[in-house]
């Protein structure tokens, strides 16, 4: 089954899932995970079809609910990490899918069971995704994350305190949110206490991590100050080194990488390790790992020496090692001796013959090259090569230029067209001292070509790739090397040739005069060489004649080429003419017209060496003339270029001008409205003050004075609700009376009860005190017996209860100043008055 019948299935059975969880629809949903799992699907993630993309995200749906089931979700999970199979994938999988969030919040869900097996497989694929990844700490559930690792690895949990230990390395490094928020935490003394004691682990693996969190949290305090001090920090460079070259995992020896590298970024350190004294033999076998065509260890070997290029004092050490012959090896490996190949050749593998899936690596490597070279050249000079150096850049001269298609794809984000011009000024005056000094001119030419050959398929693709090509075809230093590659034996380098020079041919300013020059120079020297091999041959068959040798010998001509042509033709002779007698007769008519020859090719030579060197100077006088020109016109198309941005900002500014203009109208007129609210809040702030000032004049008039204000307003407003109560009474008097009707006989029954209780009442009075306790009590159950009567009455007797309470109060301030004998004989005229037909306004006053 192809993967897209596989897509759809595996679609089809998470719709089924989602619409009905039940134990058919999710073993049929496992079932297409499992199927799936089984193809080759690396980079599914990266060909962004919908497909992929609903099918991942339904996956990542159901893994972080918690209803699914631990089996179907420990699939899932398991078929996600197979995705993740290269940085692009792990990369769309934690910021497209929010992969991480979702396997923190399965962590969380079963943070109580750290040891299940569900738990340890997502620490491992967060470990996975979280690598060289920065992580917010603000993100879901990494909060309860990081809290899940520190109390697992202080409980020192055997089953997951090394997953453990590795993703809290890669959620700390780089990552000052996380640090921060791990040091706020109130355990964080006890953590750092945890993590030392670990330090003496018998796993190499946990001792790495513990020392990468220990560099994050604690480098630049004092923690890390004791901890990496100088005492220690060399026993932690020999750990390192023996774990990044003995390290029996790919794991172990990437994060020991990641934490000299980490190491490297504090100049203490990195000092210490300018002074370790096995620095060059930890080097030399570091670069051995480079042999291996395994692109990720090599990967990470050449982060750690761009790293270490990266310090002023270790660049240095490091060129020496890479160009020349390695050192002891590391004592702790036990083992000692030199070794005899080169520690460059392994950086030249790469790009010679790169592997699949290695372009970053020939990057790195370039790179490398790159600073190497520049320190190389400018400590050298031509008295000061050795074989070892010449040896050493030899092959890297040849082959540094040698890039696959795949290789320049890769670095077209990377490069500019004025990195490439100063790397060709860089190899024109390296390969200039290498010629002098080694006479490799054909890997001259060859170098300079392929750094055109590059240029030529980046210009369209690389912004002012083109100008500078076309620039340096017109260059007269690439004469000799287009011409050695146009008269070579090797069919690639004479296309290459062809090709640069169809390209160049066109240009106005190309030196076609002098590279045929060149050329003819180099046919007759080849043609020269030929004839001298052939001579040689011939010499080698037939033995030379002994005659006129002495007229050779008194010729006043001393030039070579002369001389040369005297002994081919001798050589023709002694061949062809062995018995003849009239030989130095010949010789001597030869002799005279190759003497006047050689006088007219001196002039002839002296002619043409003062023609080249004129039109030389005229060639450079027009290069020099034709660059300037090309420089103003490049500058005029640049400021043509900013007066067009210029303009387009004027019309920009200009309408953003005119909408400023309108909001400063409408901030004008906003400012008068405030400004008429300011002044009326001024006025009213003047009469507020004025009205204070006569409250405060008030408050200091005396004590009498406020005490009678105070005695003559409750007064007035006693009056106001006694008249208030006698308009209510009266017109409760007229509802009574409608009422009284039907309360006749009732209230008759009810008097003849209350009058025999008010007589006895009365006698009681006279004696004692308490008898009108007891009366007061009585009129209260009276009371009570009234308000049942009058509940039919509704908001009309709710009102009168108000009114007769205000009433009660009332004549309640009035008793107190009165005497006992006067409340008497209210209560008597109360009690007669109800007798006499006044009965509700009585009982009101009663009451």
């Amino acid at each position: 089954m192809d993967v897209t019948t596989c897509l759809k299935s595996l679609l089809l059975a998470i719709q089924q899932y989602r619409d009905s969880r039940t134990a058919q629809h999710a073993a049929q949903l496992q079932k297409q995970v499992e199927k799936l799992s089984g193809l080759k699907c690396e980079q599914l993630l990266s060909s962004a079809q919908a497909l992929p993309s609903e099918c991942v995200s339904g996956l990542v749906e159901l893994a972080g609910n918690p209803s699914t089931s631990p089996t179907l979700t420990s699939s899932i999970i398991s078929l996600l990490s197979q995705l993740a199979c290269d940085d692009q994938s792990r990369e769309i999988l934690h910021s497209s899918y929010n992969l991480t969030s979702t396997l923190a919040a399965v962590i969380h869900c079963h943070s109580n069971t750290p040891g299940e097996p569900l738990v340890l497989q997502c620490l491992q694929v967060l470990q996975k995704l979280t690598y060289n990844t920065r992580i917010f700490q603000s993100a879901s559930y990494i909060h309860e994350l990081i809290t899940f690792l520190m109390t697992n690895i202080q409980s020192q949990n055997e089953d997951v305190v090394m997953s453990c230990l590795g993703l809290l390395a890669n959620l700390c490094r780089d990552n000052i949110s996380v640090q921060i928020y791990i040091k706020s935490l109130d355990n964080v003394k006890q953590f750092y206490r945890t993590l030392i004691n670990f330090l003496a682990h018998n796993s190499l693996t946990v001792v790495v991590f513990t020392l990468s969190i220990l560099a994050s949290l604690s480098l630049n305090e004092k923690v890390g100050e004791k901890l990496f001090d100088a005492k220690n920090i060399h026993q932690t460079f020999q750990l390192v080194f023996n774990i990044i070259v003995n390290g029996d995992g790919t794991l172990t020896r990437k994060y020991s990488v990641d934490l000299l590298v980490d190491l490297l970024k504090n100049p203490k350190i990195a000092d210490y390790l300018t002074r370790y004294p096995h620095f060059s033999a930890c080097v030399s076998q570091v670069l051995g790992l480079l042999h291996s065509k395994d692109p990720d260890p090599a990967a990470k070997v050449l982060e750690l020496l761009l790293a270490m290029c990266s310090v002023s004092g270790l660049r240095s050490l490091l060129c020496e090692v890479v160009f020349k012959p390695a050192g002891l090896k590391l004592r702790a490996a036990g083992r000692d001796g030199g070794r005899k190949a080169q520690c460059g050749l392994a950086l030249v593998q790469w790009l010679s013959s790169p592997v699949e899936g290695g372009e970053s690596c020939s990057l790195q490597v370039l790179q490398l090259l790159s600073e190497l070279l520049e320190v190389r050249l400018t400590h050298w000079d031509t008295g000061e090569w050795s074989d070892s150096g010449r040896t050493g850049l030899h092959p890297a001269v040849c082959l540094c230029l040698h890039m696959s298609d795949s290789f320049e794809a890769l670095t077209l984000p990377l490069l500019c067209s004025e990195d490439l011009m100063k790397l060709f000024s860089l190899l024109l005056r390296y390969f200039k001292i290498l010629k002098c000094v080694c006479g490799v001119s054909q890997v001259c030419a060859e170098a300079l070509l392929k750094t055109l050959e590059l240029m030529s398929k980046l210009r369209q693709h690389v912004k002012d790739m083109e100008t500078s090509f076309y620039r340096m075809l017109q260059d007269q230093r690439i004469v000799t090397p287009l011409s050695l590659a146009l008269t070579s034996h090797h069919r690639d380098r004479v296309q290459t040739g062809l090709s640069l020079l169809f390209e160049a041919t066109p240009l106005p300013d190309f030196p076609s005069f002098v590279l045929g020059e060149s050329i003819a120079a180099n046919n007759a020297y080849r043609q020269r060489e030929a004839e001298l091999s052939v001579k040689r041959v011939a010499v080698q068959e037939v033995p030379p004649l002994r005659t006129n040798t002495s007229m050779l010998n008194s010729s006043s001509v001393s030039n070579k080429s002369v001389h040369s042509l005297v002994e081919k033709i001798q050589t023709g002779l002694e061949v062809e003419c062995v018995k003849d007698s009239h030989v130095s007769e010949i010789i001597d008519v030869y002799e005279q017209k190759l003497v006047a020859y050689a006088s007219k090719e001196s002039r002839l030579q002296d002619l043409m060496e003062a023609k080249a060197l004129a039109l030389s100077q005229a060639d450079r006088l027009l290069a020099q003339y034709r660059f300037q020109r090309a420089q103003a016109e490049a500058e005029a198309r640049k400021l043509a270029g900013l007066l067009k941005d210029a303009e387009r900002r004027r019309e920009e500014l200009k309408v953003e001008l005119s909408g400023q203009v309108l909001e400063v109208e409408r901030s004008k007129a906003d400012m008068e409205e405030l400004l008429q609210h300011n002044s009326r809040l001024q006025r009213d702030s003047e009469e507020h003050q004025a009205l204070k000032g006569a409250y405060n004049t008030l408050l200091n008039r005396s004590e009498t004075e406020r005490l009678l204000k105070e005695v003559q307003a409750a007064h007035v407003s006693l009056t106001k609700q006694t008249d208030t109560l006698r308009k209510n009474h009266e017109a409760l008097q007229l509802q009574i009376r409608n009422l009284s009707m039907s309360l006749n006989q009732h209230f008759a029954l009810f008097l003849s009860g209350l009058r025999a209780e008010l007589r006895a009442e009365e006698e009681k009075v006279k004696e004692k005190e308490q008898e009108r306790r007891d009366l007061e009590e009585t009129v209260d159950v009276l009371r009570k017996e009234l308000n049942k009567t009058e509940q039919a009455r509704k908001d009309a007797s709710i009102k009168a209860s108000s009114l007769e309470l205000q009433k009660s109060q009332l004549e309640t301030k009035l008793k107190q100043k009165e005497d006992e004998l006067n409340k008497h004989s209210a209560m008597i005229a109360m009690i007669h008055s109800l007798s006499s037909g006044k009965m509700k306004s009585d009982v009101n006053l009663s009451l």
